[in-house]
């Protein structure tokens, strides 16, 4: 008895390490990995970096520390992230707008194709269109004729970043419906949507997934969507493209970057965890559920062309609607 329960003992580490091994084959790194997010705590992005942090520790079987970096149009989070040694312990979530939008408009300190690599999507993120509920308008004809009353604070557009798609669509919605709007940027949508709701600016082009639960509470008004189709989430709201402004569809990717030092066989691995882990139910019922759409890029090739192709669409319209910083 004694010797079976020695050889018994003895096997017990192979055990925990046989049982282990599924685990580890799909870990990228040996340690905890940090999660640098370019926004504040709340914000689209942070609330895919945490939707993500929880199913990528349990599948590497490592702590995963989210680490919030707001400012300077990600630039902040992207100095953050390439400080950091390319050997997979750090790698950066965040909206497509940090690369394929802001750096248009704003000397953000890095190069959006040198510096960093794209490693994969998780979701897409629609927009709407939202005022301050004090705004006296029920639609969006009701708005515009409002807004040229000047009785606004006054005739104010919120971004929640200058140079963002939320910028893009204010400026177009300004030039096409012939208003002169102050704008005004926030970093990030939480204080974007607080200056909203307390009617210090009139409207903003804002990610459903954060505006959603204040439209539903009756704190803002919604007046739109800037996407060709409708949102499930709210079938009776027409898309701005129905109302006149179809240059205003924008919809961006979230998911993972990494510094463009990281070799490629670690983005692939990175890339096959995060894959797998938002391509599970749970994460897609937990992605939808915040009102994302969960979509995941085949590879981070797929996804660096996808990312050039959303940039050279949105240098046009920069170009076009002669979009700038103070504008």
């Amino acid at each position: 008895m004694k010797k079976t329960r020695n050889i018994l003992r003895a096997l017990r580490p192979w055990a925990v390490a046989l049982a282990a091994a599924p685990l580890l084959a799909h870990a990228w790194t040996n340690k905890p990995v940090r999660i640098v997010v370019p926004a504040p705590a709340g914000g689209t992005m942070d609330v895919v970096a945490r939707v993500l942090s929880e199913a990528i520790s349990a599948e590497i079987g490592q702590p995963v520390i989210i680490d919030n970096k707001p400012g300077a149009g990600g630039a902040i989070g992207v100095h953050a992230l390439n400080s950091a040694p390319p050997d997979g312990q750090t790698i950066m979530f965040m909206v497509s707008n940090i690369l394929t939008e802001i750096p248009l408009v704003m000397k953000t300190g890095f190069d959006p194709v040198k510096d960093v690599k794209p490693v994969t999507m998780v979701a897409r993120s629609a927009m709407v269109l939202v005022s301050a509920p004090t705004v006296p308008a029920n639609d969006l004809k009701g708005l515009v004729a409002y807004l040229k009353t000047g009785k606004g604070s006054p005739g104010s557009y919120a971004t929640y970043s200058a140079g963002t798609s939320s910028h893009y669509a204010g400026a177009i919605f300004a030039r096409k419906a012939g208003l002169d709007l102050q704008h005004v940027p926030f970093p990030g949508s939480p204080p974007a949507l607080q200056n909203l709701m307390g009617s210090q600016v009139d409207i903003l082009f804002d990610g459903i997934v954060t505006s959603l639960p204040l439209i539903k509470a009756g704190k803002v008004k919604v007046f739109g969507v800037g996407a060709k189709t409708r949102l499930a989430q709210l079938p009776d709201v027409p898309t701005m493209a129905e109302q006149g402004f179809d240059e205003i569809d924008f919809s961006n990717w979230a998911g993972a970057i990494v510094s463009a030092k990281m070799p490629d066989d670690m983005v692939k691995r990175i890339n096959a965890v995060l894959t797998k882990v938002a391509s599970s139910p749970k994460v897609r019922e937990r992605l939808i559920a915040q009102n994302f759409v969960p979509m995941t890029s085949e590879s981070p090739e797929q996804l660096a062309k996808i990312t050039h192709d959303e940039y050279e669409r949105n240098a046009k319209i920069v170009k076009a609607y002669n979009i700038q910083l103070n504008q």
